[in-house]
């Protein structure tokens, strides 16, 4: 089965909260992984009210080192720590990021002391730092206030379907060999016969591709690593008409952002990140001028990405 992408906005506020969205963090789920990237004040409780819970909730993407997003760390690291039965807890982010996470968890959470639980604090270059055989996981840089911001890339890796009639018409027992030829291994049949994985398996398929940015003041240097997104995810924390605002604390406007989506040929744009004077419909005008699949994303929504649909939004109890 290939890797599905599932997200979930647990915050959705720029900066400080508001009555309906808790600050930034969502959480990523593929296959048997959970990814939280970011993580506000208050995630915790948004966690549990999500019904997610903390189960295998072991790793942990940061973006950048900001407060409003990285606060709720020392609540939830203390929480998976004292009451989850987890190995290890693996943060990621760039070195100025982490060096403010080890300044929170280790002189404040645990006053000097070592956790109960390990915390490994990755440090990120650009490139693949995560992956199995179904998915990759990337982080590339992102230019924001000052250095070692990052942005994430989910990517399902490249597959060839099985074409089951064309094993039959030659004889290919249902078994252990049908599935080394998907793994493209060659096999040999009991009368001899040599298989080759060409002779059953069709034109490659590229896999959905989640793009994650966070807090963003230009995107000129991401048109590759984005490009043929089924879904991006950016902030919009401004409109064209403050569009000096957005420049002079590095984020970006909701019109901005869609020009950027039709330029890197996006098949959904979720936009998140909104400022308490921005409403909702005008985030969307703006953007829909320029890219008409625009979501603007709540706390709670959830979205599953997939490659001929982009980003199809769930039902939710909320």
């Amino acid at each position: 089965m290939p890797a599905m992408f599932e997200i979930i906005f647990l915050g959705t506020a720029a900066a400080a909260p508001t009555i309906h969205r808790n600050l930034t963090s969502q959480m990523v789920l593929v296959n048997e992984y959970r990814f939280l990237i970011d993580c506000g004040e208050g995630t915790q409780r948004q966690i549990l009210k999500s019904g997610l819970g903390f189960k295998k909730l072991d790793k942990i993407l940061l973006t950048h080192g900001h407060l409003d997003h990285i606060l709720g760390l020392g609540g939830l690291v203390a929480t998976l720590t004292r009451w989850e039965n987890i190995d290890a807890i693996d943060v990621y982010g760039g070195q100025s990021t982490l060096n403010r996470v080890h300044n929170l968890l280790y002189e404040v959470v645990f006053m000097g002391q070592s956790p109960p639980t390990p915390i490994h604090l990755n440090a990120l270059q650009q490139g693949i730092f995560f992956e199995d055989n179904k998915f990759s996981l990337r982080a590339f840089s992102v230019r924001h206030q000052g250095s070692g911001n990052f942005g994430y890339v989910f990517e399902e890796k490249t597959r060839r379907p099985f074409h089951a009639e064309k094993a039959e018409a030659l004889g290919i027992p249902s078994g252990p060999q049908r599935g080394q030829l998907v793994n493209g291994q060659r096999v040999t049949l009991p009368d001899g016969r040599t298989i080759h994985p060409d002779d059953v398996l069709g034109d490659e398929i590229p896999g959905a591709k989640l793009v994650y940015i966070g807090d963003c003041g230009d995107t000129s240097n991401l048109h590759e690593v984005a490009a043929d997104a089924d879904c991006l995810i950016i902030e919009a924390t401004y409109v064209d008409s403050e569009v000096e605002l957005a420049q002079k604390f590095g984020h970006m406007t909701a019109g901005g952002a869609a020009r950027f989506a039709r330029e890197i040929n996006a098949k959904a744009l979720v936009l998140n990140h909104v400022s308490r004077r921005s409403r909702e419909y005008e985030l969307r005008k703006e953007a829909q001028q320029y890219f008409e699949h625009t979501i603007i994303a709540r706390d709670f929504d959830r979205f599953m990405i997939s490659k001929d649909r982009g980003a199809v939004k769930l039902d939710t109890d909320s």
